[in-house]
C-alpha cells in the first residue's frame, strides 16, 4: 500500500464505528466512511469538540450539522499545491487526500521527462492531478461533466499560482469526449482517469463501472503518444480490485508500448492508532 503520509494541512486523527475524525487545516469534521467497521472507544477530545458532522440519512442523503463557525470555504496547502475546501453534499469536501501519493508520482514523471508533457485528465473533479501536473510543467486538458467542478478546479489553479500554464477546461461527458479526441486523431503523454462507480447515459441508463471500465480504458490507450510517460486508473469502486485494474491496462498497453503496470492501495496514516485506512486503489502503465 502506497501512504499519502506527507500531509501538514490535513490529518486523519481517529476513525471508529463508521466514521473519520479529520482536521482540514485548523477545522475539524466528522465524515462517515464505511469501511471503518472496527468500534474502539472514541477517547479523543476531539470527537467532542469538532467544527462539524456529516450525519447520514436512514432514507439516503444526509446532511451537515455544523457546531462551530465553519466557513464558507477555506484553503489547505500540500507542498506546493493550494486547494479550496469546503462542506459540500454527500459528505464530501472537494479534495480526497489519499491521491496526494499519485500527484507525487505523476509530477516526478513529468520533471524527469524534461520535455513537453501533454496531459488528459478525466473525471477530473476540483483539479488536484490538474494542478500537480501544471505545477510540473505538463500542458493539462481537464474535462469533466460538471460545470461547477470545472469552475472549481480553475480556482484551485488560481490558488496553486498555475492558472497561466496552458490548460484546456472542457465540461463534458468524458466517454463521448474520448470518443471525439480519438477520431480527432489528437495524443497524450499522459492520461489520468478517475471513474465514478456509476452513472448515466444520454438517454437516462444506468451503467456501473465494472461493465463499461474495459472499453473506455482501451479507448483511452489508443489516445496514447508514441512516447507516452504515464495511465493511471483510480478507482474507489469496492468491487473492482486493484488487481482487475492492472490486467485490463496491461492487456491493453504492454502490447504497443511496453513498460509496466503496477497496483495497489493508496491510504491514510491514523495518527491514533499508527494503523492505515485504505482508501481506494489504483493502476499505473509507466513506460520504463
Amino acid at each position: 500500500m502506497r501512504i499519502a503520509d506527507k500531509w501538514q494541512d490535513y490529518e486523519l486523527i481517529d476513525c471508529s464505528d463508521g466514521e473519520r475524525l479529520e482536521r482540514w487545516g485548523e477545522t475539524i469534521l466528522i465524515r462517515p466512511d464505511p469501511q471503518v467497521i472496527w468500534k474502539p472507544e472514541k477517547t479523543n477530545e476531539l470527537w467532542r469538540q469538532a467544527n462539524g458532522r456529516y450525519i447520514r440519512s436512514n432514507t439516503g442523503g444526509g446532511r451537515w450539522t455544523l457546531y462551530k463557525d465553519v466557513p464558507g470555504y477555506w484553503t489547505i496547502g500540500y507542498g506546493e499545491l493550494r486547494f479550496n475546501i469546503k462542506t459540500m453534499g454527500f459528505k464530501h469536501t472537494g479534495l480526497f487526500p489519499e491521491q496526494a501519493v499519485n500527484w507525487d508520482r505523476t509530477m516526478e514523471l513529468i520533471r524527469s521527462a524534461d520535455r513537453p508533457v501533454s496531459v488528459l485528465n478525466l473525471f477530473a473533479y476540483t483539479g488536484g492531478a490538474t494542478v500537480a501536473a501544471l505545477k510540473a510543467g505538463a500542458s493539462v486538458v481537464h474535462v469533466d461533466a460538471s460545470k461547477g467542478m470545472v469552475t472549481w478546479a480553475k480556482e484551485n489553479a488560481v490558488r496553486s499560482g498555475v492558472a497561466d500554464r496552458p490548460v484546456r477546461w472542457i465540461v463534458d461527458d468524458c466517454m463521448k469526449f474520448v470518443q471525439r479526441e480519438i477520431r480527432r486523431g489528437n495524443r497524450y503523454d499522459v492520461i489520468i482517469m478517475d471513474p465514478p462507480s456509476y452513472g448515466r447515459g444520454p438517454n437516462g441508463e444506468v451503467w456501473t463501472l465494472e461493465d463499461k471500465i474495459y472499453d473506455f480504458v482501451q479507448n483511452c490507450i489508443s489516445l496514447l503518444s508514441d512516447n507516452a510517460l504515464m495511465m493511471l486508473i483510480n478507482s474507489y469502486t469496492a468491487g473492482l480490485a486493484p488487481s482487475v485494474m492492472q490486467y485490463i491496462l496491461g492487456t491493453g498497453v504492454l502490447p504497443r508500448l511496453g513498460g509496466v503496470v503496477e497496483c495497489d492501495e493508496i491510504g491514510l496514516p491514523v495518527t491514533a492508532t499508527g494503523m492505515v485506512l485504505p482508501c481506494g486503489a489504483s493502476a499505473f502503465w509507466i513506460n520504463k
